[in-house]
């Protein structure tokens, strides 16, 4: 299982290297669950990262304006990302959906064949009026994006545990690899959580707020030993689980 880091900025990301994170996630907290940062930062952050670490960025909790985030994503590409995350937070059906993620999926690979794109579904989607975070499999394998992932949108506390159980998501995850897509989980996840995210069929786990102090995703500093403390846990994760992977 990959571990993703979320840094906001270039002394956040040296903190996040420093600690042994597999996936470098260039995101802007105060903007939403997947909000976008600055081209600059994006950039100073993949030309810092060693070319052994994969960067991500978030293009943001989309509204369904499908030609706004086909230039967003076009320009994340041209920035050297080895992925492109997309929330589907506005779009109300899932031909929507699919629609946005096809002409996403068109722009970044335009430029850049090997970028893979991620489809985010929330799984507090009756929170905020989203899609139902169980479609995204499906939404997925349609617009032929390469990543399911599941997160939450409001960031008060409440963490994936709270609106899916782990059978839930070993469903998510079993049925995305049926698809041929890669899984992601994120959503306010703890250390204590990382066990549990593996045996439910993570490929990549996501997280900021433990990586910060105070677990303070907005208002607190990443912390090299915090992100250590996050790769010896999954380490830990992937012995104490035996079970194949797809």
């Amino acid at each position: 299982m990959k571990l993703l880091i979320s840094p906001k900025n270039v002394n956040e990301a040296l903190e996040a290297i420093a600690g042994g994170a597999d996936i470098i996630d260039v995101k802007n907290p105060r903007e939403g669950a997947l909000g976008a940062n600055f081209p600059w930062i994006i950039r100073q952050i993949r030309e810092l990262t060693p070319k052994n670490v994969q960067v991500s960025c978030a293009l943001g909790d989309a509204p369904n304006l499908p030609g706004s985030f086909s230039l967003a994503a076009l320009g994340a590409a041209t920035l050297g990302v080895d992925y492109v995350k997309v929330g589907l937070r506005g779009v109300n059906t899932a031909d929507d959906a699919v629609y946005l993620l096809r002409n996403v999926s068109k722009a970044a690979k335009d430029w850049n064949p090997r970028v893979k794109v991620a489809a985010a579904g929330y799984a507090d989607a009756r929170r905020i009026g989203a899609l139902d975070p169980m479609e995204i499999p499906e939404i997925a394998r349609e617009a032929q994006v390469d990543v399911a992932m599941m997160d939450t949108a409001i960031k008060d506390g409440k963490s994936l545990f709270e609106f899916l159980t782990p059978q839930q998501l070993r469903r998510f995850a079993d049925y995305s690899h049926s698809l041929g897509l890669t899984v992601a989980f994120a959503g306010s996840l703890r250390k204590e959580d990382l066990v549990v995210i593996y045996a439910a069929g993570a490929d990549i786990a996501g997280l900021r707020g433990a990586a910060c102090t105070k677990s303070d995703r907005v208002k607190g500093e990443m912390k090299r030993e915090l992100v250590q403390e996050l790769v010896e846990a999954t380490k830990q994760a992937e012995t104490q689980v035996a079970k194949p992977r797809t």
